[in-house]
C-alpha cells in the first residue's frame, strides 16, 4: 500500500526511480524497494520523499480508490508515455481527495451528470449542432449571453473539472473520463483562460454528441462546432458581428474575445462557419493572422494582447472551508485535501491574501 503511493507520487511528479533518489540522497535500489513495499521507508525518508514529491506524508497512508474508466485523452500523437501518466495519476490523486472530502459532507455534489431530456437521437449535419447547443443551453438556464463562468456551470451540473499542470508541452488538448460513478472533464491549469473555456465545452461536446452523429460526421470537429456554438449562440454572433461581412477588424475580434471568452481564431471559425464570412474571407483573415506576431509566435499561435482571465474551480475548496468551520475536519486534514502546508492554510484562514485561488 504505502509502496503504490510512493510510486504513484513518483509518476505524478514525472520522477524516474533515479531522479528521485538523488534529491532523497538515497539509492535507486532503496526507492524501488519501498515503492515494492519490500521495506519500508524511516520517518526521515518519507519526510524527505514528501518534500521532494510535492505532498504531505498523510498522502502517502491515503486509501486509494480511484478506478478511470472510459478515459478520452485528446492528445497529441508526440506527447510521451511519461507525459500521459503525469497527467492521469495528478486526476486520480486530486479525485482522491474529492471523494475523501465527499465522505465528510455526503451532500456536497448538488446531482449526478445527466444530459437534458429532448436532445436529437441523429445529427446529420454540422449545422444540425446549433440546435443541440441551443438546447443544452435552455436546459441549464444560460440565456443567450456570455457564460460567465463556465468551469462554475459544469460543476452545477455535476460534472468535475480538474486542473492539472501537466500539459506536455502543449500536446495534451483535454481528457473526459468517468471515476467512481462521476463524470470528470480535465483542462490545463496553466492554459490562458478562453483555451480552458473551448475545451470544456469541446469535451461537453463529446459527452453530448457521441452515438448521435452520422456516419460521415467528424466528433471532432463536431464537438469544435458544438463548443462555439455553446460559447456563442449563432443569433447572438449574426447580432454582433452582421449576417455578411468581407473583413472583420482584429481589435473588434480581441474585444469580442473578452466579453465572450472564445479566441480571437475561434470567432474567425464561428464566423465561417455561420456564412458570415466565405471560405475565401476566412482565409484572408488567417493569412493575415499567420503574418502578424513575435518573431516565434504568429498571432495563429499566440494572440495579442492581454490574455482571456483563467477559469478556477472554487468548490471543492469552499467545501472544504465549510467543513473546517463545521469541525468536521482539523487544520491538518484541511490542508492535506488543499495540497498545501499548515502554515500556508493558516494564512488563507486569516485572510492574509484575498485572491480567488484554484488550489486553496
Amino acid at each position: 500500500m504505502l509502496g503504490s503511493r510512493i510510486k504513484q507520487a513518483r509518476v505524478a511528479a514525472g520522477l524516474s526511480l533515479r531522479e528521485l533518489a538523488q534529491q532523497v540522497e538515497l539509492s535507486a535500489m532503496a526507492v524501488s524497494k519501498y515503492e515494492r513495499d519490500a521495506i519500508r521507508p524511516s520517518s526521515d525518508a518519507l519526510l524527505r520523499l514528501s518534500k521532494a514529491l510535492g505532498v504531505r506524508t498523510e498522502y502517502f497512508f491515503r486509501q486509494p480508490t480511484i478506478e478511470l474508466t472510459e478515459v478520452e485523452f485528446r492528445k497529441h500523437p508526440k506527447l510521451s508515455a511519461q507525459d500521459e501518466a503525469k497527467a492521469l495519476e495528478d486526476v486520480r490523486e486530486q479525485l482522491e481527495r474529492w471523494l475523501e472530502l465527499e465522505a465528510v459532507i455526503p451532500a456536497s455534489w448538488p446531482k449526478a451528470f445527466a444530459l437534458p431530456r429532448g436532445l436529437p437521437t441523429r445529427v446529420d449535419s454540422y449545422a444540425d449542432i446549433e440546435p443541440v447547443s441551443e438546447r443544452i443551453r435552455a436546459a441549464w438556464q444560460l440565456g443567450s449571453g456570455p457564460i460567465a463562468n463556465l468551469v462554475d456551470k459544469l460543476e452545477e451540473e455535476g460534472i468535475k473539472v480538474i486542473l492539472t499542470p501537466h500539459g506536455g508541452g502543449k500536446r495534451f488538448d483535454g481528457l473526459v473520463a468517468k471515476a467512481n460513478g462521476h463524470t470528470v472533464i480535465v483542462v490545463g491549469r496553466d492554459w490562458p483562460g478562453d483555451r480552458q473555456r473551448f475545451t470544456l465545452a469541446h469535451e461537453l461536446g463529446h459527452l453530448v454528441l457521441h452515438g448521435r452523429l452520422a456516419a460521415n460526421l467528424d466528433e471532432e470537429r463536431a464537438c469544435h462546432r458544438f463548443a462555439s456554438a455553446l460559447l456563442v449562440p449563432a443569433k447572438e454572433a449574426v447580432r454582433l458581428l452582421g449576417a455578411s461581412r468581407s473583413w472583420i477588424e482584429p481589435r473588434e475580434l480581441y474585444l469580442l474575445k473578452h466579453e465572450w471568452g472564445l479566441s480571437m481564431n475561434g470567432w474567425l471559425y464561428r464566423a465561417k462557419d455561420l456564412g458570415i464570412l466565405s471560405q475565401a474571407a476566412a482565409r484572408r483573415h488567417w493569412d493575415f493572422f499567420a503574418r502578424q506576431g513575435e518573431k516565434n509566435f504568429s498571432w495563429r499561435e499566440r494572440e495579442p494582447g492581454h490574455a482571456y482571465v483563467q477559469e478556477c474551480p472554487l468548490r471543492f475548496a469552499q467545501l472544504i472551508y465549510r467543513a473546517l468551520a463545521e469541525g468536521l475536519i482539523g487544520e491538518s486534514k484541511a490542508a492535506e485535501l488543499l495540497g498545501v502546508t499548515l502554515a500556508k492554510l493558516r494564512s488563507n484562514r486569516r485572510m492574509d491574501a484575498t485572491d480567488a485561488s484554484c488550489c486553496n
